[in-house]
């Protein structure tokens, strides 16, 4: 059973996807942060970095986009090397061979960059205004990775303009399908595109098909006129909401059913369906209960936990998630679990149980990017293999595109997965203006320590007779209370009146030392 429920408020927009009653997504969408993934921009060139081969682009947002040369539009050529195909939108896609272009004898090649592009300085100049699409939140410091690759997705097929090949997603397994796809799109498909059919596409009739490409081919018509008579930087094709979106990418005959509380988007999307996927209408329903949604669901207390660094496994063992910018180390653990006969049995079962819980908090934290997985350590090599092999057949229920290699030497497994957003912790949360993001603060032992050794260099270096010491309130009654002896000594030996302020304004692991004489901060002369 898999359900979608849609939670809307002047504020904000909130999708819970549920699968056998257990949350296995989240997404949130405020007002004052839209996502911008699939805008379309005219954006400018503002500076051109040769050594990382990228290019830095304002399109008019507060960071500016990072374009690599990898993602200017590709050659045919290379398209023909590509191993793999193209991803959009999550699903992996497999491109017709694309038509090449003939080489002439005795033509001048033009210097390459180590990913067999041509240098990002021949092909870009600063203050140039190209068109770009928004491929990857903003995270962190970084601004959005930009594209010039440009990909409209529809209900059934991505429409891919200045390119020129048909692609069929892998997920699609039957060759008899696929075949009947190809000949479709090939028959229909407008001169200078790509175009590739998605998951959704599967058994749709040509009709259905036909639309969604002439639909796109219409929309990339109007983007160029705009873009042609726009001045950059600035907005030439806004995606659609994050409601439409999310229903246009997950709504398919695996979903049993859409709530929405809001009647307000309930006619928006019924309107979408209505023109779209009439057959699909059906799957809708207005939530009119008095008790609200998320809690009959049981959903917030699952948001809540999501945001927790411990996450407890059934039978008493526990993962524990610890997010860096590099990547996402998580650690299993046996916990309370002792298991039944022996070490090894219970460390297979507690291995697979925490096989089949990380990708479900992939997905529901959005977790993206480098990710190790710290297994505990087995002696039998069949059972390692046991673990991977559960862990691989449930990372294939994610929408992102994810990845599992062979346990390491060390015993870690890593894993890849697609980062499109800002996972649910940095979204929903910021810095500890307390610990500045480290999650720990000075013990109040090595705060007094540090305040001692900056009073004996005081003492020695100057001819102070009365200081005050500036700390915060709780530092201070740790001074006064466990410190009063050695600052006493200090004083005697130091023949200096020491005073204790209380500040509290101060952080914690703040202090100043100043003199009672002249008022100067005696850190800062020292220094």
């Amino acid at each position: 059973m898999k359900e979608v429920l849609i939670n809307s408020s002047s504020l904000e927009i909130r999708v819970a996807i549920m699968e056998d009653g257990e949350l296995v997504e989240f997404m949130v969408e405020r007002a004052q942060t839209r996502r911008l993934v699939g805008d379309v921009y005219l954006g400018r060139v503002n500076a051109i970095l040769p050594g990382i081969q990228a290019a830095f682009v304002d399109i008019g947002y507060e960071k500016a986009g990072f374009l690599h040369a990898s993602d200017l539009a590709a050659s045919v050529e290379a398209l023909a090397q590509m191993e793999g195909g193209i991803d959009i939108d999550d699903d992996e896609q497999e491109p017709e061979q694309p038509r090449r272009r003939g080489r002439g004898r005795g033509r001048r090649r033009e210097p390459k960059s180590k990913n067999g592009n041509a240098p990002i300085e021949r092909m870009l100049h600063k203050g140039q205004e190209i068109l770009v699409q928004v491929t990857k939140e903003a995270i962190g410091t970084k601004g959005p990775r930009l594209s010039t690759q440009l990909s409209l997705p529809g209900r059934f097929v991505v429409y891919m303009p200045n390119m020129d090949y048909i692609g069929v997603s892998r997920r699609i397994e039957s060759r008899q399908e696929r075949s009947r796809l190809k000949g479709v799109i090939s028959a229909r498909k407008p001169a200078s595109c790509a175009v590739i059919a998605r998951t959704a596409c599967e058994g749709v009739e040509e009709k259905q098909i036909v639309a969604d490409v002439n639909y796109l081919h219409r929309l990339w018509q109007d983007v160029k006129k705009r873009s042609e008579k726009s001045t950059a930087p600035s907005l030439i094709h806004e995606e659609v909401g994050m409601l439409v979106g999310m229903v246009r990418d997950i709504l398919s005959d695996d979903v049993d059913r859409i709530w929405i509380d809001s009647e307000k988007e309930h006619r928006k999307l019924m309107r979408y369906l209505r023109a779209f996927s009439p057959e699909l209408t059906g799957k809708v329903q207005l939530y009119r209960d008095k008790t609200a949604m998320f809690d009959r669901y049981k959903v917030e207390s699952e948001i809540e936990k999501s945001l927790e660094r411990k996450v407890w496994l059934k039978k008493g063992g526990y993962l524990i998630f610890d997010q860096t910018e590099a990547l996402v180390a998580i650690d299993v653990n046996t916990g309370r679990f002792v298991g039944k006969r022996d070490q090894e049995e219970t460390i297979l079962e507690t291995n697979l149980l925490a096989a089949r819980e990380v990708p479900r908090q992939l997905r529901l934290r959005d977790i993206g990017g480098i990710i190790v997985i710290d297994f505990i350590d087995m002696e039998i090599e069949a059972n390692k293999k046991k673990v991977l092999a559960e862990l691989r057949q449930h990372l294939r229920k994610d929408r992102s595109r994810s990845k599992a290699f062979a346990v390491s030497d060390l015993g870690l497994v890593e894993v890849s997965r697609k980062r499109v957003r800002p996972s649910l912790l940095h979204f929903f949360s910021e810095e500890c203006p307390y610990c500045r993001g480290i999650g720990k603060v000075l013990s109040f032992e090595t705060l007094a320590n540090k305040i001692e050794r900056w009073i004996r260099r005081i003492g020695a270096n100057t001819k102070e007779k009365k200081i005050q010491i500036r700390v915060n309130s709780s530092l201070a009654i740790f001074l006064q209370e466990q410190r009063a002896e050695v600052l006493d000594a200090l004083q005697r030996q130091y023949k200096m009146q020491i005073e204790i302020q209380d500040d509290p304004r101060l952080h914690r692991e703040d202090f100043k030392v100043l003199s009672l004489s002249s008022f100067k901060d005696l850190i800062q002369e020292l220094s």
